[in-house]
């Protein structure tokens, strides 16, 4: 049974201000939507504003209807539509004329297609790079049921960041995720971009679905036995009674243990640990202080494939 009452530390004030309207009508007027706002991410205005850093958004891709139907989350499953030819350049239109510094993309899975739609993810991070050079672009990708050339497809794109979630531990990941999704998938993708290139790779997993603390640790050193680099936990909430139950409210002293863990003891670049923070949380301001910490430039983190061949 679902717990009945969250806790105080769950609370948060819905966005507003005139960024954000400004915002929300530009999407509006291109069709586009945001994982912001389908999920009801409490963090919307904040990233948006970019109050303390870059400004962040995240696209969805590819429709809103999923090929897959994981316990956790909240996207229709079926029904799949063909792409839209136009979007890859009706969201680059719209990064550059919000102004954005920091751009995620993600996507639902769509197994459907020959090449589960890595192309169309390829497109978009392209015509976001033709548009402004300058702009920071991480993608959330699917795993592509772990083909490696769809996977090659993506890093051929030359994103700054690319992050795919494992979402939770390997003992849960049945009752979690879609069968088709795995754990050792999940860290096979992570490890292949590592391996073929520089860019920065990035994952999230949830608390309170029924994990213990030993497991939680042993995902975090799988993660860097995988040579990941940025790690975000969050508290999982349920969509709606008919999702996965939540186990446990996990307060933030725990959440704040768990972020001391994965950088100063396992050496992870950055964590994000917090019950309100999800995948993309403070994505671009975060990433920028972190590179900066490791000597770069962010005109280097940037556009490091593009710089040496000297586009």
């Amino acid at each position: 049974m679902s717990l009945a009452r969250k806790p105080d530390w769950l609370k948060s004030r819905p966005p507003s201000g005139k960024r954000f309207t400004d915002i929300k009508r530009t999407l509006r007027d291109r069709n586009l939507h945001t994982v912001c706002e389908e999920a009801s991410c409490p963090n919307m205005g904040e990233c948006w504003s970019g109050r303390n850093g870059p400004g962040t958004a995240t696209f969805m891709l590819m429709g809103d209807r999923c090929s897959r139907g994981c316990n956790f989350c909240d996207v229709k499953t079926g029904g799949m539509e063909a792409l839209d030819p136009d979007e890859p350049e009706n969201v680059a239109e719209a990064v550059v004329e919000i102004g954005l510094d920091y751009v995620v993309l993600t996507s639902v899975d769509r197994d459907d297609l020959p090449d589960q739609g890595a192309g169309h993810f390829a497109r978009t991070i392209e015509a976001i790079s033709e548009r402004d050079p300058s702009v920071l672009i991480e993608v959330l990708i699917p795993d592509f049921r772990g083909d490696p050339e769809l996977i090659r497809r993506i890093i051929d794109a030359e994103p700054d960041v690319i992050a795919h979630n494992v979402e939770t531990v390997s003992r849960l990941q049945r009752p979690v995720r879609d069968r088709r999704a795995g754990y050792e998938q999940s860290l096979a993708v992570l490890e292949q971009v590592h391996d073929e290139s520089d860019i920065h790779t990035k994952t999230s997993i949830m608390l309170g679905v029924g994990e213990y603390d030993h497991e939680v640790y042993q995902a975090l050193s799988d993660l860097r036995e995988a040579n990941v680099d940025v790690v975000t936990l969050g508290q999982y909430l349920q969509p709606s009674r008919s999702h996965l139950d939540v186990s446990a409210y996990v307060p933030p002293d725990k959440f704040e243990t768990w972020r001391r863990v994965a950088e100063e003891e396992l050496g992870f670049l950055y964590c994000a640990s917090g019950p309100m923070v999800r995948s993309s949380y403070k994505a671009g301001e975060l990433f920028v202080d972190a590179v900066l910490r490791e000597g770069q430039s962010v005109e280097t983190a940037r556009k490091r494939a593009r710089a040496a061949a000297g586009d």
